[in-house]
C-alpha cells in the first residue's frame, strides 16, 4: 500500500487546476486503471466513485484557483507542487491503519527534473510553502517521494489518482458551465478549444472585462481582452 498523485486541468485557460492523491494496494485497483485520458468520461466517474467509497482507500483532493494561478509571484510547477502537496496531506490524514511509514509516495512530475519535482514536494507536504490548514493539527508521517514523467500511466496507484484529479475538475467545469446560462457551451476551458475561445470572445464582448472563471494571465484571455479593444477602438 502507497500514495499516488497527480494533477489535472495545468493547461486550461478556464477553471480551477485539481489535484487528487490516492492511497492504495495496487493489486486492489481496477484492471483498466490508466491514465485518466486514456479512460472514457463515464467510466472515470464509476472508478473515482468506487475509489471514494472504499473503506481501504484514502482519497485527497484539492484544487488551485485562476485566483491563485494569477498570482505574479509564483509559477506553474510551483502551484503543481503546492496542489499535489495539499493532496497528499489530504490523503495522509485520513489514510488506512496498515498504511506503512514512512510512506512511499509516487508523483507524476510535474517538472522537467524529476528529482527537483520529488525534494520540493517532499518540502510542501512537510510544510515549506504547504498549505498547513489541510491537515492542521493532525500529525502526519514522514514521506518518500519518487517522481517520475508519464507515472499516470505506468503506475496503477498514479493512474487512480490522475482519474480523481480529472473527475474533480471536470465537476468544476460543470459548474462553471452552470454559472454562464446566458452562453453556449465553454468547451474544455483549453485554448486549443473554439467553444472555449467562443465564449471568452462572447463575453468579454458584452461585458468589457474576464469571467471570474478565467486565468486572466494566459494568453488567451489576453487576447480576448485586446481583440475586444480592438473591435471598439475600430468602431470609434
Amino acid at each position: 500500500m502507497y500514495l499516488g498523485v497527480d494533477e489535472a486541468g495545468k493547461g486550461p485557460a478556464l477553471g480551477p487546476m485539481a489535484a487528487a492523491a490516492v492511497i492504495a494496494d495496487p493489486t486492489s485497483l481496477p484492471a483498466d486503471v490508466d491514465d485518466s485520458k486514456r479512460i472514457a468520461p463515464a467510466r472515470r466517474e464509476e472508478m473515482a466513485t468506487a475509489l471514494r467509497d472504499d473503506p481501504a482507500v484514502a482519497v485527497g483532493v484539492a484544487r488551485v484557483e485562476p485566483t491563485e494561478i494569477d498570482r505574479p509571484d509564483t509559477d506553474m510547477n510551483t502551484l503543481t507542487v503546492r496542489g499535489q502537496a495539499r493532496a497528499v496531506r489530504d490523503a495522509l490524514a485520513d489514510r488506512p491503519a496498515e498504511t506503512a511509514e514512512p510512506v512511499r509516495v509516487v508523483a507524476d512530475a510535474g517538472d522537467t527534473s524529476e528529482e527537483r519535482f520529488a525534494e520540493r514536494l517532499v518540502r510542501f507536504v512537510e510544510g515549506d510553502d504547504a498549505d498547513e490548514s489541510v491537515g492542521d493539527g493532525i500529525s502526519l508521517p514522514a514521506v518518500d517521494v519518487t517522481a517520475a514523467h508519464g507515472a499516470d500511466g505506468d503506475d496503477p496507484v498514479v493512474g487512480a489518482a490522475s482519474v480523481v484529479a480529472k473527475t474533480v475538475r471536470d465537476a468544476a467545469m460543470a459548474d462553471i458551465d452552470a454559472a454562464y446560462p446566458d452562453y453556449d457551451d465553454l468547451g474544455s476551458g483549453y485554448p486549443s478549444d473554439p467553444a472555449t475561445r467562443s465564449f471568452l470572445a462572447a463575453y468579454v464582448g458584452d461585458h468589457e472585462t474576464l469571467p471570474d472563471c478565467a486565468r486572466t494571465s494566459w494568453s488567451t484571455c489576453e487576447d480576448a481582452l485586446a481583440a475586444a479593444e480592438q473591435s471598439a477602438l475600430d468602431e470609434f
